[in-house]
């Protein structure tokens, strides 16, 4: 499957999941994409392998304060306590995400990133899963949470956790080709 001619965005920033980045960045990026960092943290970033592990770090390719959603083709939110947590309160990146919804792009999250949809106003009326410590918040925020690996419900794709990755990779790379 091939999507040389996608540009997708990874919003994320300290405390990101590292195998919720890495695993879809590396199936979009064998798939041709061209894959860019957005985020409020400068420079790099401290990933980690649950909430108390530190991982890798990695370098941010873009500001999140000037990233605009007309310059890719879809949004992929990894998850983490600490990340996800901290995206939902930067009101660059709930701008940003407000964006990809507006313009109907793909917008793919996995486990605790759905805190921003709803942070956004955007999980009301929506099939979706999540990471199930934040079922609660999902279902005030008006969505139909799921049990489920993986959730399609139009340009929205969510995943519950790192065990589902290889559900969630796959139907990123179906809503780009």
């Amino acid at each position: 499957m091939s999507i040389t001619d996608r540009k997708i965005a990874f919003l994320l920033t300290r405390g990101v999941e590292q195998v919720e980045l890495t695993s879809p960045r590396a199936a979009l990026d064998e798939a041709g994409a061209t894959t860019t960092l957005v985020s409020p943290a400068e420079g790099s970033l401290q990933a980690m392998q649950g909430d108390w592990e530190h991982a890798d770090t990695f370098t941010v390719d873009a500001p999140v304060a000037g990233a605009s959603a007309a310059d890719y083709d879809a949004l992929v939110l990894p998850g983490g306590t600490l990340n996800a947590d901290a995206l939902r309160t930067d009101p660059d990146a709930v701008r940003l995400v407000r964006e990809f919804f507006d313009q109907d792009k793909t917008v793919a999250a996995i486990c605790h990133a759905p805190w921003i949809l709803a942070e956004a106003g955007l999980a009301s009326g929506r099939r979706l899963t999540s990471v199930g410590s934040i079922k609660v918040d999902m279902l005030n925020a008006g969505a139909r949470w799921e049990d489920s690996e993986v959730v399609v419900d139009g340009n929205l794709i969510t995943s519950r956790n790192p065990g589902d990755l290889e559900a969630f990779n796959r139907e990123i790379l179906r809503a780009l080709s």
